[in-house]
């Protein structure tokens, strides 16, 4: 008797996994048309290249404009959590970073675009930014940006963010 109830337990344990390695197996993203693939990666590679120009012509106050503001938005840098939302953020480039920061210049290359939805993208992209502070002094960096970037009221901002500086 014992030992059907052991196949019993067995069962009921091993069903709930079977069940759902069978259906996470089986997901697939969206199909988007090519008109949509083609729209999607058009728009995102457009909102790349301004944020690096804004960058380039306002300076780090620009990033405001290109970030999702909400409470949705994180952002990590070599592997910490430096934002846990889009208000921190915003407040970070306004308080600190505009203030530290006089100029900026930000290129991309090696981009890779993953169109998800018709609204929603994943960018990976190598960068190289030219960094000036308020003193004056120069630096250059070179890394990996990631992201998740998310079409709302007819703009492409960054959702979630993570830069990774070469050689850290």
């Amino acid at each position: 008797m014992y030992k059907h109830l052991k196949t019993i337990n067995y069962w009921l344990l091993a069903l709930p996994v079977i069940t759902l390695a069978t259906f996470s197996c089986n997901y697939s993203k969206p199909q988007l048309t090519p008109d949509q693939i083609a729209t999607v990666q058009k728009g995102v590679t457009d909102f790349t290249t301004n944020l690096a120009g804004d960058l380039t012509a306002r300076g780090p106050i620009a990033w405001e404009d290109y970030i999702d503001t909400s409470a949705n938005f994180f952002m990590a840098d070599v592997g910490q959590l430096v934002f846990k939302s889009g208000p921190s953020a915003k407040q970070f480039i306004q308080d600190t970073l505009s203030k530290s920061i006089s100029k900026i210049s930000l290129k991309w290359s090696n981009m890779r675009i993953d169109p998800l939805t018709p609204t929603i993208a994943a960018v990976g992209s190598d960068y190289h930014e030219d960094i000036t502070n308020s003193s004056g002094a120069s630096a250059s960096y070179d890394g990996y940006f990631s992201a998740t970037v998310l079409l709302t009221d007819g703009k492409w901002k960054i959702r979630d963010a993570h830069w990774s500086e070469k050689g850290k």
